[in-house]
């Protein structure tokens, strides 16, 4: 059989498999449909936390993002994984242990308001809808390329499936068809590595052989790589290029954006005590390794092949999957200098480059450049999916219980009924998946930028209220609703314009401090605790049974009445 053929089946069958799990799964109560009625096992939960996190952008874009920026994408490796330690040691324990169904409840519990909650609403949706744009894109571009079809329609088939199971099984048949994603795009994405680190390296560890010798030049692969990058005028691959700042700007905004994520904060509201929510995350950071410490000899691996198969090579001999990822307008090629040749440089080449590659396309088309069986390639197209999906799933649940249960049933209509209320939830999370497929087809940029920018909205906006509506008693309504509006609005503000506005700007000598827009959650954040901290000791303490509920957050069942413990 053929790519395609191999695909449709692969993919097919992955899908059979979803909607099974989301039918046997489906919620009958809000409790099911919020919160998987409390009962997912910590080990079911940590994959099922995984498959949530690890979105299209870790699957199809970071790898491209590394193979591309060499040294200097390892920002998303350091942030993402380390945020999820801050998650573990900061907040998953303290937030089931509130015991609430969503994070707007906590915040408009916490700070006794309900103007917080709906300020945390609309956060929780600004965020949820700029990530899954890039999850919407990430579907559109497997279908394009392995099912042969426009990338719209691409998205329209991800849609129906995403609707199918979020709104039938809500978190319920959520969880337990990302339990099946995860297992589908872990082996995804191990099997093309591990054959290409045997063909490459002679080892079946993708993570040794990326940094070991080929067995018959005896040329480790990264020599062979900074050189490459050397002859053809880029920057060596293992050098970096960025500024410190931004650097450590960037890195830091993608970890507290992972810890202050609504649609991974809302997974530790589903295991049935505060002891199997630590145990959620530390399953989930397993997971999660195995595919981060895989990405870069993907990325390596992408890249060597690519500079062997296609540089300086006659463009009327390119190889079939060059021609067939033309054609969805991923890869396009322009003879500047009329010699036939394909001119892939860097900017120190004195030749102009003549190739565009969209990034996003490195993980996708690794196994075919290659020369990998079709039946690889099938399975990566199905991996790629099973990621975008699962997050995009979580993220559109998000979004409708903030609507329906924060929005509704907290502060519009408190009298509604269960029933009303799960109907609410599912029309609210069918009007959110067209709004995420009109974002899908028309995103705001490449997989992983989109994502870096949702990181950077959800660091500046909830996670200085989370940390200090735990650790500080003294934290009131009025601090919290003044660093949420400070952080998510200065945050947005400076995205929306080097992004929109004037992309023309987007350069580092007009940036704030040097600090780009992936980067500039981290300048957020810190407005949000800055003016939060400021109004907070300006205005009235909280409530005492605040200060007591705080306490009781924070101090394990069993072990004293909180004053004790401080004495």
């Amino acid at each position: 059989m053929n790519v395609q053929a191999w695909t449709f089946v692969i993919v097919g069958l992955s899908f059979a498999l979803y909607i099974g799990v989301a039918i046997r799964s489906r919620a009958s109560s809000t409790r099911d449909f919020y919160v998987a009625g409390v009962g997912v096992s910590p080990l079911a939960n940590g994959l099922a936390t995984a498959a949530d996190w690890m979105s299209a952008a870790s699957f199809i874009s970071m790898a491209g993002l590394i193979s591309f920026l060499g040294y200097d994408g390892s920002v998303y490796l350091m942030g993402w994984t380390g945020g999820y330690v801050l998650l573990a040691l900061l907040l998953a324990p303290y937030l089931r242990k509130f015991g609430k169904y969503t994070v707007p409840d906590f915040v408009g519990d916490r700070y006794y308001s309900q103007v917080a909650r709906i300020v945390a609403v609309v956060c929780a949706i600004f965020v949820s809808f700029t990530y899954v744009a890039g999850q919407m894109r990430g579907v559109g571009i497997v279908f394009s390329r392995f099912l042969e079809i426009d990338i719209t329609y691409g998205v329209l088939i991800g849609m129906g499936l995403v609707f199918f199971y979020a709104v039938l099984g809500g978190m319920k048949g959520i969880t337990y068809t990302q339990v099946a994603q995860y297992c589908v795009l872990i082996f995804a994405y191990l099997v093309p590595a591990i054959f290409i680190s045997l063909l490459v390296a002679d080892s079946p560890l993708p993570q040794v052989g990326f940094g070991g010798a080929n067995p018959g030049s005896g040329e480790y692969l990264l020599d062979r790589l900074n050189g490459l990058h050397a002859e053809l005028g880029f920057a060596a691959y293992t050098d970096g290029s960025k500024d410190v700042l931004d650097v450590l700007a960037i890195t830091a905004a993608l970890m507290v954006g992972t810890a202050g994520l609504p649609h991974v904060l809302i997974r530790f509201f589903t295991v049935p005590r505060v002891r199997d929510a630590r145990l959620s995350v530390g399953w989930a950071l397993l997971f999660i390794a195995i595919l981060y410490t895989t990405a870069p000899a993907v990325a390596v691996f992408a890249r060597t092949n690519l500079l062997d198969t296609v540089s300086e090579q006659p463009y009327a001999e390119a190889p079939v999957w060059f021609r067939t990822w033309e054609e969805t307008g991923l890869i396009s090629y322009q003879d500047h200098n009329g010699d036939g040749l394909i001119q892939y440089v860097g900017p120190a080449s004195p030749v102009e480059n003549e190739l565009s590659i969209d990034r996003d396309i490195m993980v996708l088309a690794n196994p075919e450049i290659a020369g990998l069986p079709a039946w690889v390639i099938g399975l990566v197209a199905a991996g790629g999916l099973a990621a975008a999906l699962s997050t995009a799933a979580g993220l559109l649940l998000v979004v409708s219980s903030a609507v329906s249960h924060d929005l509704l049933k907290r502060s519009l209509r408190p009298g509604i009924s269960e029933r009303g209320e799960l109907v609410a939830a599912r029309l609210s999370a069918a009007v959110a998946v067209v709004v995420a497929g009109w974002l899908g087809i028309d995103p705001p940029g490449f997989v992983a930028e989109v994502v870096a920018f949702a990181f950077g909205l959800a660091a500046s906006s909830f996670f200085p209220v989370l940390v200090l509506g735990i650790f500080w008693k003294r934290m009131n309504r009025e601090g919290a609703i003044a660093g949420m509006v400070t952080g998510i609005g200065f945050t947005a503000a400076y995205i929306i314009f080097f992004k929109f506005v004037d992309p023309a700007a987007n350069v580092p000598e007009r940036w704030l401090f040097g600090v780009s827009p992936e980067g500039i959650g981290t300048v957020g954040m810190l407005l949000n605790f800055g003016v939060a901290t400021l109004v907070a000791l300006a205005t009235p303490a909280p409530p005492e049974s605040i200060q007591r509920l705080v306490d009781d957050i924070r101090v394990p069942r069993g072990a004293g009445p909180a004053h004790e413990i401080r004495a």
